[in-house]
């Protein structure tokens, strides 16, 4: 079973002040479309007014129906059975809590942007 690779989309966004506040949605589409071609199973956890963006063929994106955070903890929980998951943020408590169900973490930095 290929490493799941969760990404905190907001926090993704967010951690470089490029203007995406400008169009959040089309920040998260640079974004999944930077993560294409990865060994992993990609999933985009995607809220807000970034929720309108679709999945492509190799990034799945999961619309959260309210706190994004709690979306990735049920992913990892569900999905992340019998198999290396990595979640991507900076958000601390969300980190803590991703750890706790046996993820690793890494930074924003770690996946491209473009």
């Amino acid at each position: 079973m290929k490493p799941l690779l969760v990404v905190d989309a907001a926090n993704v966004v967010g951690s470089v002040p490029d203007g995406w506040w400008r169009d959040r949605a089309a920040a998260a589409e640079r974004l999944r479309d930077a993560l294409r071609g990865r060994d992993e199973e990609v999933v985009l956890v995607v809220e807000g007014k970034a929720r309108t963006i679709s999945s492509v063929d190799d990034v799945r994106v999961v619309s959260a129906p309210g706190e994004g955070d709690d979306t990735i903890v049920e992913v990892v929980r569900t999905e992340g059975v019998d198999r290396a998951v990595t979640v991507v943020t900076a958000d601390r408590a969300l980190r803590q809590r991703v750890v706790e169900l046996g993820a690793e973490v890494a930074g924003p930095t770690s996946v491209p942007r473009r």
